[in-house]
């Protein structure tokens, strides 16, 4: 398993969904020594769905807004993961001026979703549950098997 980066940036198209919840999904699942942040390549509005579906995990974005590449303080990360094409783009254009690694883990949009507000929930669920397995997958450990394994 590779070393756990020092700094992570979750990038997306508008870091109005899917990199927020992961911002958040790392934070709680990753040593407090690992910097985490999340930023979009666009602005964004923030989506009441994502509160709504990380108040489910016991977690809050607080009174945060979306943000852009050019509102983070500092721009150097070990790591900048993108869950969306154009994110992949913006960030592999970002590796000819910095060193940095970037990994694309491609996720489902839930805004594309339709239908009932459940329906729509379990839209934004599926993308929290597939970003927190991503998540334990690439930076913890695997658990230990039982000595009857």
């Amino acid at each position: 398993m590779p070393a756990l980066p020092h700094s992570i940036l979750f990038l997306c198209g508008m870091n109005a969904v899917r990199s927020p919840i992961a911002e958040q999904l790392a934070r709680r699942m990753l040593p407090a020594t690992t910097f985490v942040a999340s930023a979009g390549v666009r602005a964004g509005e923030r989506d009441p769905f994502v509160d709504a579906v990380l108040a489910e995990d016991s977690l809050s974005l607080g009174e945060r807004q979306p943000r852009t590449l050019e509102d983070l303080e500092d721009d150097y990360f070990d790591l900048i993961v993108t869950l969306a094409p154009e994110a992949h783009h913006a960030a592999l254009e970002l590796t000819r001026s910095l060193a940095v690694e970037v990994e694309y883990w491609p996720m489902p949009d839930p805004t594309d979703t339709g239908g009932s507000r459940e329906h729509i929930m379990a839209a934004y669920r599926d993308v929290r549950e597939r970003l927190k397995a991503r998540i334990s997958r690439r930076f913890l450990p695997p658990k230990a098997k039982n000595a009857t394994d």
